[in-house]
């Protein structure tokens, strides 16, 4: 698995850096995508502050909506690895509203909000509870109707509950 995904991110790297030379971009441009590069292959090693560093530098340098959506978006999923998961929702938000066709963003909104209502359930607060699983099947269908396919345990979460129209 690990060798397997050093290839990987190896390739990515490597198709990285052909992108770059090739393809007509201001030298802004390529700056921004070099330290989104470099944060992305930061994050796959878990360096989380270091790939945090390189996605603000990108953000700085980056003017591109639907470009910074995914920077913004990487930046939600290490407060998510972090628990910090208020900051995370934040940054999917804020993703979304560069790009509201990332499903990926709605669907790890939804995983918050799901366990936030299960740990509602714990404490014996079911009025939170549901409303916080009202708010992981809106995201959810949401990220279901963006890609069909996907979220297979979603759907049935939903139907499962009721939430499914």
């Amino acid at each position: 698995m690990s060798r397997n995904g050093n290839f990987i991110d190896k390739t990515f790297s490597i198709v990285a850096n052909i992108l770059l030379r090739i393809i007509p971009t201001t030298s802004g441009e390529k700056e921004a995508f070099t330290y989104y590069r470099d944060g992305m292959s930061a994050q796959s090693e878990g360096n989380y502050a270091e790939a945090l560093q390189n996605y603000y530098e990108a953000m700085r340098l980056e003017i591109d909506p639907y470009d910074r959506s995914y920077i913004l978006y990487n930046i939600g999923l290490i407060h998510t690895s972090n628990g910090e998961h208020t900051k995370a929702l934040e940054y999917y938000f804020r993703a979304l509203e560069r790009n509201p066709f990332l499903p990926q963003a709605f669907n790890n909104m939804a995983v918050i909000c799901h366990y936030r209502g299960e740990q509602a359930t714990r404490q014996g607060d079911s009025e939170i509870a549901e409303s916080w699983f009202d708010q992981a099947a809106e995201y959810w269908k949401q990220a279901i109707a963006l890609t069909p396919g996907n979220y297979i345990e979603a759907q049935n979460w939903l139907k499962i509950t009721g939430r499914f129209e």
